[in-house]
């Protein structure tokens, strides 16, 4: 009976529900870790965030750590309700949204500041610190650059030191981040796996967002008066191109981009009719010389579909084609960075035979504009016979009369070819190409005005040439019978500096243009040296880290010996790799012992070769209380004993000498010589 009582006590014991154990709190002194931790993964957003959502969050952290300070009592729950509402209602006002990539990263911002307003728990911490992790990955929707992968990585050895102290107590700070940095070094193999054998996907995953291209630059499908000129002030790279033969010399580096041939008067664009495949010439390109040029083009993102090619290409990258005006085109904008492989030919002759559509598009003209600029091509026309005699009179007219090249020329008006020759006679490359080609036409020779780049500079470093956004320009080309596109260049006619030694040399001391950009003199080659290493280290990072895209993934599994990997063979050598990684970093942890002091080894082995006479040290037994069991057991051993145990006890516990640890290291041997008598 009492056994069933018992029995049955235990059964409703058991199934009484348990109470849950009450949550560990968060203490006191971890709370400034959780908010640096959390400072540091926000600060860099506060470039790309509201004003307001910036100020906002800002006073809440610092209003966090106020109350820390004071130990004052955290906001009731109702308030912080109410400052989400406001938050999140600020967010959608100003992005019209809450999704895509800013509104997100919005809404992260700010749930990262709110939440140390109600941490209490060490749970709410480890929530924090979660969220700190996930916040870092959206940095690099905004910038993939060496300085933010720096950031990053110190803010991850902040969260994981934070996670430490919060778990581990109170220790100094030294051996918290110490701890920190060796467990994201242990991390490393593991991530070095991932990064080479995880199969690429095309294009970055943050691309995917309507808004993840916002922002980007560059060359246009439409040119007016000033429209280049601030890309010309702007020192940011455009591309970076690889020769696997000599460089051409810089005048010869006219790189094509966008073919412009419909004018208004005011500006040029490009038309879809030039472009059709089906009413026009294929592009037809004849090598005339023996100057080729075979080159790798590292492109930078933006957001058009013109590849930029040395004029002109005669073989092209995979998924492109060229179109009836030469130009390189793809399929979608280029949305991120690109790799493609061109070869040229700089001397050429293209399209000797024209469509007739084509030819008729590259004689157009809006009526009764610019009388005086139509006045003096006539008179070219009844005078001089052939067109490229007319073209060497245009060229004579700029080299001839006082043209100006300057980043600042005055507005025209609606005659604005006629305004430029005749009155103001001041502008870059825009407005001399555009001028040349109305000539050009009104004197009856086709033409039309081609942007692109022209020129670069070669990093010592690397060996890649640098084509930055400073070198946009615009050039012109004019049909000829049985001799095809020809390019003709009239700012070089102006101001040759500008082809021979770039934007820089050509332009007067006041216009505006990017400090790097004109640095010049002895005594700041230091820092053009320090520009192009920096750019170089750059160069590398955007190819080997950012650029690992599925073709530099197989190009670079095939020198490790998997020639054509599929997906699967890539996820499985990858399982092993990381198993065998965990297997050596888990077997280090295991086996790794504290190395022991000098003395305590030598006791340890003087202990060791004592159990052969009999005598085995006991655990809890020091250096005297075996001195006196062996005086007991084996008096003939004592005096060696002792002598051994004062030397270790004084090394060990005093302040022993230097001859002392021989002295016991003697012991040693004489114990062992006794030893071997005895046998």
């Amino acid at each position: 009976m009492a056994t069933s009582r018992l029995r049955s006590f235990v059964q409703r014991r058991r199934a009484r529900p348990q109470k849950d154990a009450p949550p560990v709190l968060l203490e006191h002194a971890a709370v400034p870790w959780l908010l640096c931790a959390a400072l540091a993964t926000t600060l860099p957003h506060v470039g790309h965030l509201s004003w307001w959502l910036s100020l906002f969050c800002g006073a809440v952290i610092l209003a966090r750590a106020w109350l820390w300070w004071k130990n004052g009592r955290l906001p009731s729950r109702w308030l912080l309700f109410l400052l989400v509402i406001l938050g999140t209602a600020g967010i959608v006002l100003n992005y019209r949204t809450l999704f895509g990539r800013d509104a997100g990263v919005a809404l992260l911002v700010l749930f990262m500041a709110l939440k140390p307003m109600e941490m209490k728990a060490r749970r709410d911490g480890l929530v924090l610190i979660m969220l700190g992790f996930f916040l870092l990955l959206t940095h690099y929707f905004h910038s993939q650059s060496i300085p933010t992968g720096m950031w990053l990585l110190a803010s991850a050895t902040l969260l994981t030191a934070t996670l430490i102290r919060m778990h581990g107590g109170d220790q100094p700070i030294r051996h918290i981040f110490r701890y920190a940095a060796v467990l994201i070094a242990q991390s490393v193999p593991f991530m070095l796996i991932f990064f080479l054998l995880f199969p690429r996907v095309q294009g970055p995953l943050w691309g995917i967002p309507q808004d993840a291209h916002a922002g980007l630059t560059g060359l246009s499908d439409n040119m007016s008066p000033g429209s280049l000129n601030d890309l010309i002030q702007s020192g940011a790279i455009a591309f970076r191109a690889q020769f696997a033969s000599p460089i051409p010399d810089r005048a010869r580096l006219y790189w094509r981009g966008p073919v412009l041939d419909s004018y208004d008067g005011q500006t040029w664009r490009t038309n879809p009719l030039s472009r059709s495949r089906s009413t026009n010439k294929a592009a037809t390109v004849e090598t005339t010389g023996n100057t080729v040029a075979d080159y790798t083009i590292t492109l930078e993102p933006h957001n058009q579909r013109w590849l930029l090619a040395l004029d002109l290409p005669i073989t092209l990258p995979k998924d492109s084609g060229l179109w009836p005006t030469f130009e390189t085109l793809v399929r979608e904008p280029v949305r991120y960075r690109t790799r493609y492989t061109f070869r040229s030919s700089l001397d050429y002759a293209a399209n000797r035979e024209e469509s007739q559509q084509m030819l008729q598009q590259a004689l157009q003209l809006p009526g009764r504009l610019n009388p005086r600029t139509r006045g003096l091509a006539s008179d070219w026309r009844r005078t001089l016979t052939t067109p490229e005699q007319i073209s060497i009179a245009a060229l004579r007219f700029f080299r001839e009369e006082e043209f100006f090249y300057t980043l600042q020329p005055p507005l025209l008006g609606q005659n604005a070819i006629d305004d430029f020759l005749f009155d103001t006679r001041r502008g870059f490359c825009e407005h001399y190409a555009s001028a040349y080609v109305v000539l050009m036409r009104a004197a009856g020779i086709p033409a039309r005005v081609v942007t692109g780049y022209q020129g670069g500079e070669v990093n010592p470093v690397d060996g890649y040439l640098t084509v930055r956004q400073s070198d946009a320009h615009a050039w012109a080309e004019i049909w000829i019978q049985g001799r095809g596109w020809i390019r003709v260049d009239p700012t070089a006619a102006v101001a040759p500096s500008r082809i021979e030694r770039g934007i820089g040399a050509a332009l007067p001391a006041g216009d505006p243009l990017p400090a790097l950009i004109r640095i010049d003199g002895e005594w700041l080659s230091g820092l053009q040296q320090l520009r192009y290493r920096w750019e170089a280290v750059n160069n590398a990072w955007n190819q080997w880290i950012l650029g690992y895209n599925p073709e530099r993934q197989r190009e670079v599994l095939s020198r490790l010996g998997m020639d054509n990997p599929d997906w699967r063979a890539m996820i499985s050598t990858m399982a092993v790799l990381a198993a065998i990684a965990l297997s050596l970093v888990t077997c280090l942890a295991l086996v790794r012992r504290t190395k022991l002091p000098q003395e305590q080894q030598a006791w340890l082995r003087f202990c060791g070769r004592l159990e052969r006479f009999g005598i085995r040290r006991l655990p809890w037994e020091g250096p005297f209380d075996l001195t006196s069991r062996v005086a007991h057991e084996r008096p003939e051993l004592e005096q060696l004993v002792r002598e051994a145990a004062e030397h270790y006890a004084d090394l060990r516990y005093g302040i022993g000498q230097s001859k002392q640890l021989q002295a016991l290291k003697n012991c040693v041997k004489q114990l062992a010589s006794r030893r071997r008598k005895q046998v």
